[in-house]
C-alpha cells in the first residue's frame, strides 16, 4: 500500500523554527514531484513547495520564500520542510503530495498523507 505520513507539526512561537518530515512507503518516487501544500481554517489549500525527486530541485510559493526549505533523503524515502522565521499566518495543516509533473494544483496530485498541524503563536 502506498503511504506518505507527515510528522513534526506543533505549537511555535512566531519567528521560532520547526521540521516536518513525509515519510513514503509502498513505492519509490524517483520518477515524481513531492510537494507540500497547507489548508488553513476556512482556507483552500495551497501550494508551500515541492522537490524533484530525483534531481532535488525546489520551488517554492512566494509566501515562503526564504524562509522554507524542502530536501528529501531518497534512501530513506522520506522529504522535510524546514521552516523558519514563522508567521502566524503560517498557521496550517501540513499535508505531503506526490505528483508525475511539477504543479501547484491539489488535485492533480496522486498521493496524499493525512496531514500534521502547525500552530503559530503570535
Amino acid at each position: 500500500q502506498v503511504q506518505l505520513v507527515e510528522s513534526g507539526g506543533g505549537l511555535v512561537q512566531a519567528g521560532g523554527s520547526l521540521k516536518l518530515s513525509c515519510a513514503a512507503s509502498g513505492r519509490t518516487f524517483s520518477g515524481y514531484y513531492m510537494g507540500w501544500f497547507r489548508q488553513a481554517l476556512g482556507k483552500e489549500r495551497e501550494f508551500v513547495g515541492a522537490i524533484s525527486w530525483s534531481r532535488g530541485s525546489t520551488y517554492y510559493a512566494d509566501s515562503v520564500k526564504g524562509r522554507f526549505t524542502i530536501s528529501r533523503d531518497n534512501a530513506k524515502n522520506t522529504m522535510y520542510l524546514l521552516m523558519n522565521n514563522l508567521k502566524a499566518e503560517d498557521t496550517a495543516i501540513y499535508s505531503c503530495a506526490a505528483d508525475r509533473v511539477l504543479t501547484i494544483t491539489p488535485g492533480s496530485y496522486d498521493y496524499w498523507g493525512q496531514g500534521t498541524q502547525v500552530t503559530v503563536s503570535s
